[in-house]
Formats: C-alpha cells, sequence, structure tokens
C-alpha cells in the first residue's frame, strides 16, 4: 500500500465529509450565500468521484504509474519519498478540515465588526449614494447596487415583478419593517435617498454594536450582509440613539421600533434611527442577510 496515495485519498474524503457535514447540520449557511447551496453539494460529488479513482492508485506501484503515464517528466506522482517540504504541504492542507470537524463554528459578531471599520463603511456608504444620487439624478445607477439579478444562479430571490413591488411598497408605505428578505433592498434603498424617508416608522432587528466616540445613548443595529460568502461580509446597519443604550452589551440581539432622522457623523449627513421601544431577542437561526437574486425565470 502506497501511503502518500493513502494520505491523498484521506484528504479527499475529509473534505467531502466535511462539507455534508455543513449541509447536514445546516450550518453552511454560515459560511456561503444560499444561492451557492447547490454548488457545494456538487463539489462535494465531484470530491467522492475523484476519491474514488484515488482509491484505485493507493494500491498501484511507481513501475505501474509511469508505465500507463508513459512520460518523460520527473513528478513523482505520489511515489517518491514523504520529506519535509511533502509533509509540510499535507499539514496546510488538512489544516482547515481538522479545524473545521473539530472547532464549532462561530458567527460574525462586533469584534469582527471593528476590525472591518463600520461607522467608516456606513459614512462611506451613505456619501457613495449620495454621490451617485447627484450625479445620476436618481439611486438607480449606484456603483454597488446589492440586487443586480444574477443570471447564473436562480434562487434564494424572487421574479422581477415581485422585487419591484417589494421596493415600490417601499416608497408609499408609512411604515418601514425590514424584514430578512428586504432587509439589503430597503437598506440600499434609504441610503440612496433619505432624505425621502425621514420621519417614517421603521422596525428592525439586529445585533448591538458600539464604536469610541458614540455617545451613550447611540448604538449600531445591524447585520451581516453575504454577498458570497462570509470573506465578502460586510455590516448594514443604522446609528440609532436610544435610551439606556450603555446597558445593552454588545453583540445583543434587539428588535426595534422608531423614527427615521439625519444624523450627522463627521461631516456625513446618515439615515439613523431614534428608537422608541425596543426589546431583548434571541439570535435569530440565520443571523445573515443575503442580497435579493432576482429569478430570470
Amino acid at each position: 500500500m502506497n501511503v502518500q496515495q493513502a494520505v491523498r485519498a484521506m484528504i479527499l474524503l475529509l473534505f467531502a465529509l466535511f462539507i455534508t457535514n455543513l449541509h447536514y447540520s445546516d450550518q453552511v449557511l454560515l459560511l456561503i450565500n444560499p444561492k451557492y447551496e447547490a454548488i457545494s453539494k456538487i463539489g462535494v460529488f465531484i470530491l467522492l468521484v475523484l476519491f474514488g479513482f484515488q482509491i484505485h492508485r493507493i494500491w498501484k506501484t511507481k513501475q505501474n504509474e509511469s508505465h500507463e503515464h508513459d512520460c518523460d517528466h520527473h513528478h513523482d506522482h505520489g511515489y517518491g519519498t514523504i520529506n519535509v517540504r511533502k509533509l509540510t504541504s499535507y499539514s496546510i492542507i488538512l489544516l482547515p478540515i481538522i479545524t473545521g470537524l473539530v472547532l464549532p463554528l462561530s458567527t460574525l459578531d462586533a469584534s469582527i465588526a471593528e476590525k472591518k471599520g463600520v461607522m467608516l463603511s456606513l459614512t462611506n456608504n451613505a456619501n457613495r449614494e449620495e454621490s451617485t444620487t447627484t450625479n445620476n439624478g436618481n439611486a438607480s445607477g449606484s456603483q454597488q447596487d446589492y440586487n443586480q439579478p444574477d443570471p447564473n444562479l436562480n434562487s434564494n430571490g424572487m421574479k422581477k415583478d415581485e422585487y419591484e413591488q417589494m421596493k415600490g411598497s417601499l416608497a408609499d408605505a408609512s411604515s418601514i419593517k425590514m424584514t430578512d428578505q428586504a432587509y439589503s433592498t430597503y437598506y440600499e434603498m434609504i441610503n440612496a435617498e433619505p432624505e425621502k424617508y425621514v420621519g417614517k416608522e421603521i422596525s428592525i432587528k439586529g445585533f448591538v454594536y458600539k464604536e469610541d466616540g458614540f455617545d451613550a445613548n447611540q448604538v449600531v443595529i445591524g447585520r451581516y450582509l453575504i454577498t458570497h460568502c462570509v470573506a465578502d461580509s460586510s455590516l448594514i446597519g443604522f446609528l440609532s440613539t436610544l435610551e439606556g443604550a450603555e446597558s445593552i452589551a454588545e453583540d445583543t440581539w434587539i428588535s426595534v421600533t422608531g423614527t427615521i432622522y439625519l444624523q450627522d457623523y463627521n461631516g456625513i449627513s446618515l439615515p439613523a434611527i431614534k428608537v422608541t421601544g425596543w426589546e431583548e431577542i434571541q439570535q435569530p437561526e440565520l443571523p445573515y442577510v443575503y442580497p435579493v437574486v432576482i429569478k430570470l425565470m
């Protein structure tokens, strides 16, 4: 039996089991956008196929392999001596599998948001939307439209007429409810034309984030937006003022109702929420929000 070929087979199998376990435990959505679930399952199938081929190579000799390939290069195809370089390569590949199987998955929280610079991101969003609206006369020319139709994927979304209806309902609504499905769309629309929504009631849930320089009654209530995977996550939410904010710990999930107003923050006018009522809630099973994908069929 060839040990190196056996190790390669084990790596393929462990990768397949790791991803399968993520799907079985419903934890895969803590890592990727739901629209990639099918692709992820296809990946598991390909890994298992490669595992099957690799099993066949475990009992082959170097002479058999060379005879079948009949090539003149000097790659050992995993039949050479194990050295430090190979051990390092195998360790690097095995490390994410082992940590993924052994360590529990954690959700993105305020500590990650701090590293990403939340207020810089929120002010950039407001500044960019303001500039785009000024240049184009409307919000449709936004450079960062979270909801551009994806022609390759057809899940986790809604039909175009449903999407347009959802957007249209926001303009006429006296009370805005930031549901999971509408969250990124409404967030983008409110940031594009904040003056249009000043004075409207808004209901939103999210986790609490605080930053140095905030007043005692200020927090950000936000959710992580996952466009593709956690690597490209960004926190979207609203600077909010509420009584008793100093007693609410970071990462606490709350549901709030309040009124939209404009808040100046470092020279940037932001849509913010003056909270009139709030309650602590449990973290949702899916703490993240995802951009709407418009179904083409």
